[in-house]
């Protein structure tokens, strides 16, 4: 399918590795040049370099933390003009209700729901009088079943989700559309991050953890990057542009519910 980007531009954050990466691996196999953030510049300048080789497209690597406002002014500096955001970071550590203050959930939120919010109020007027953009948040399953050791998560993501309700259909009439990706488990270092914690509460090793987490979801199997990618691609995509204000599980059925 020709998904019609072929020459737009992209900013992809978190894109060193895991699902960043499938996504902005995606995007340039449909043509996209792209600006790909990361904190490491040794992870990020190897992905930049294997997505040049690869698909032939241009790519700008800026080492910084997005999170911070001196990391978002070094890489909307560098990133200029895009059509296309997707925003990404990763998540808070897991825990329990008892073990947050207000400090991480400030720190959560600022990561989490106050960056990609941000980023958008940035690039999205931009977009709407050039008539066309696209916006693709990656949230996760747990907003919409939520995770108790991921509280804070839930809470910072739960209310990204809320701001893009209400934005994504003030700006769909300019041709901008804002939608959010929920992955559930993918094969990524975050999910390993995870085993490995609940292996440590539980007694258990990484692998146990893992092959119960496989029998829970009624794929039988984490996700991978790459299907990942190219959801997000589509949503970027010409084909894209009446979804709007959207929430899509990737999560191998695992959420439990009719819609």
């Amino acid at each position: 399918m020709d998904l019609g980007i072929k020459g737009k531009r992209a900013l992809v954050c978190a894109s060193s590795k895991g699902l960043g990466l499938g996504c902005a691996q995606a995007l340039a196999e449909a043509g996209v040049d792209l600006v790909m953030n990361a904190r490491g510049s040794e992870a990020l300048e190897a992905a930049a370099a294997q997505i040049r080789s690869d698909y032939g497209v241009n790519v700008t690597a800026v080492a910084a933390d997005i999170t911070t406002a001196e990391g978002r002014a070094q890489v909307l500096e560098a990133a200029g003009q895009v059509d296309i955001l997707v925003t990404n970071a990763g998540g808070p550590p897991p825990g329990m209700w008892h073990d947050w203050e207000r400090a991480d959930f400030i720190k959560a939120l600022d990561a989490n729901m106050l960056t990609p919010i941000a980023l958008m109020k940035a690039l999205l007027p931009g977009m709407m009088e050039r008539g066309w953009g696209r916006v693709v948040n990656i949230t996760s399953q747990s907003v919409k079943s939520p995770i108790a050791m991921l509280g804070l998560s839930n809470a910072a993501r739960a209310g990204l989700t809320g701001y893009v309700a209400g934005t994504a259909r003030q700006v769909a009439a300019k041709g901008v559309t804002i939608n959010n990706l929920l992955p559930g488990i993918h094969d990524t270092d975050r999910a390993t991050s995870l085993d490995g914690s609940a292996a440590k509460a539980q007694g258990t090793t990484p692998e146990d953890v893992r092959r119960a987490r496989e029998a829970s979801i009624p794929a039988r199997r984490y996700g991978t990057a790459e299907e990942f990618g190219a959801a997000c691609a589509f949503l970027c995509s010409k084909h894209g542009g009446f979804i709007v204000g959207q929430n899509l599980l990737l999560d191998g059925g695992a959420t439990n519910a009719t819609l």
